[in-house]
């Protein structure tokens, strides 16, 4: 049996299945955004006591952003709209899929997390896509080393590594299997993700603090 075969890899057909997306947009003219919401969300913390969920210390508003956040936060919700209706298709007897155009329902709240707070694994049940704004990054002059970033669980969990950590699959986006990619935060951005995808946030060890909206989307 010859055993020198000359494989072409261009040949080679791969279907990726089950992929999982997460989405990133920076919102347009977040600088003015972000000052408004900085404010409202700090003066927020200062009037009302923090819920407790996932968060490990910090502060955390009820669910009920858009009630108090003023036009801001109207404009940062409509844009969360918009970017979750581009994301998002309905399938229909007649046309297959088609572009979806849906008035979402909502529940959103605000997050401040100072040094040394974080998040634990969680998802969000009840709702079909889950975002993060961030407000403030909360990055200092060596952001590297502030944290607070979102950290995805393969849904898969370890099995992929478990044969051997060191093996990895090399298919371009399948190098990730079985390990917790994680995604830095950055002031401006709107992060969309499956309301299923369990994830946790960092430590955050940054001087300042992280100002963040988060959005549960459901119909």
């Amino acid at each position: 049996m010859n055993e020198n075969f000359l494989i072409d890899p261009s040949t080679i057909h791969i279907t990726k299945l089950f992929p999982t997306p997460v989405a990133a947009l920076v919102v347009p003219d977040h600088e003015n955004l972000n000052k408004d919401l900085k404010e409202i969300i700090l003066r927020r913390s200062h009037e009302k006591v923090g819920a407790s969920h996932s968060n490990e210390g910090g502060w955390q508003s009820s669910e009920d952003f858009p009630e108090w956040s003023g036009p801001a936060g109207e404009t940062l919700i409509a844009f969360g709209q918009q970017f979750v209706n581009h994301l998002s298709a309905v399938l229909t007897p007649e046309h297959g899929l088609v572009n979806a155009n849906l008035q979402w329902t909502l529940s959103a709240w605000a997050n401040i997390n100072y040094k040394g707070h974080s998040n634990s694994l969680h998802g969000h049940p009840g709702s079909y896509w889950s975002g993060v704004y961030w407000v403030d990054d909360g990055k200092d002059e060596t952001p590297s080393n502030t944290g607070g970033e979102l950290v995805f669980h393969d849904p898969r969990g370890l099995m992929p590594t478990l044969l051997n950590p060191a093996l990895r699959m090399k298919i371009e986006g399948c190098l990730s299997a079985g390990l917790s990619p994680s995604v830095k935060p950055s002031s401006g951005t709107f992060l969309i993700f499956p309301s299923w995808f369990l994830y946790a946030v960092d430590r955050y060890q940054g001087s300042g603090s992280r100002k963040s909206v988060a959005v549960n989307f459901a119909v």
